[in-house]
């Protein structure tokens, strides 16, 4: 089992920035990538990005050149640095690790509301 704790969320202007965090903790020998994903009223949940424990990372187009998605493997955390933040990035933010093993683990998610 791994516990995902979130944090960083919040209500924002157009153009402002924003950083999430998200520590994982219990089984965590096992994860290979930890990543974030959002989903907003009447939508389906996306990947925003995501971080292999060898650094290599993946992104959203819709989101390439604004957020920036890092990781420390010492502290089993994962964060989100959210530039340049539109009204289109209001979603809930939600926290995913993908253990070896297959297992994907959700945390709470998070609020992310970005004002006109």
């Amino acid at each position: 089992q791994v516990q995902l704790v979130e944090s960083g969320g919040g209500l924002v202007q157009a153009g402002g920035s924003l950083r999430l965090s998200c520590a994982a903790s219990g089984s965590i020998f096992s994860i290979n990538a930890m990543g974030w994903y959002r989903q907003a009223p009447g939508k389906q949940r996306e990947l925003v990005a995501a971080i292999t424990r060898g650094g290599t990372t993946n992104y959203a187009d819709s989101v390439k050149g604004r957020f920036t998605i890092s990781g420390d493997n010492a502290k089993n955390t994962v964060y989100l640095q959210m530039n340049s933040l539109s009204p289109e990035d209001t979603a809930i933010y939600y926290c995913n690790v993908h253990l070896l093993v297959g297992m994907d683990f959700w945390g709470k998610g998070t609020p992310v509301t970005v004002s006109s």
